[in-house]
């Protein structure tokens, strides 16, 4: 693949950003600007894998020449899906939901090459265990961290790995938002290894 190549990440948030850099790679950002909501009685790991997928579309059609990284997150408790809380009344209702209970983080990242049309997707699984939280550590924790902008309320990369009995996934860095192993194989598949 020519080196000279766009790489594109199909996002602006800062934790997805954090997490490409680490793999050396020259890449800029883009906001790919459409309505994230889910659709109908979609399966999260489905909407996941959707928004990741529409993502990449979005940013491609404005960088015909490039590798795009479309990336997207639904964490859920059963039935209940966990958004970003926006705000600490929001995060405290959450964090008193997962208390002792064990969520469900679906992430999704697709690669598309914007130039032949071909895309790459998976969904990565994290299951999270909660420690039994009661208000006083979910006021000091909120505090702290004030994590409005996190789904599930509790940053895994921060001080809401307090609030973590277990973690159980195949990657790690799906929990923060863009998983790097599975990420690592699409774009290797796709022309751009990431060693070598």
């Amino acid at each position: 693949m020519d080196e000279r190549r766009r790489l594109v990440l199909a996002s602006t948030s800062a934790y997805r950003r954090a997490l490409l850099e680490r793999l050396g790679l020259t890449f800029e950002c883009a906001a790919p600007g459409l309505d994230e909501s889910a659709l109908g009685d979609e399966a999260p790991a489905e909407t996941a894998r959707r928004l990741a997928q529409a993502k990449a579309a979005a940013v491609a059609a404005r960088f015909p020449d490039a590798l795009v990284i479309g990336s997207d997150q639904v964490a859920s408790l059963g039935a209940l899906r966990l958004d970003k809380p926006g705000n600490h009344a929001n995060a405290v209702r959450q964090l008193q939901a997962l208390s002792g209970r064990t969520a469900q983080f679906d992430t999704a990242v697709c690669v598309l090459d914007a130039a032949r049309g071909a895309r790459r997707d998976r969904v990565v699984p994290c299951r999270v265990t909660f420690r039994r939280l009661d208000a006083r550590l979910i006021e000091a924790y909120l505090q702290r961290e004030q994590p409005y902008d996190c789904a599930g309320s509790a940053k895994s990369e921060g001080l809401g790995i307090a609030l973590i009995e277990r973690i159980e996934t195949e990657d790690p860095t799906a929990l923060i938002g863009l998983p790097l192993i599975a990420l690592t194989e699409l774009l290797a598949a796709a022309g751009l290894p990431v060693v070598g």
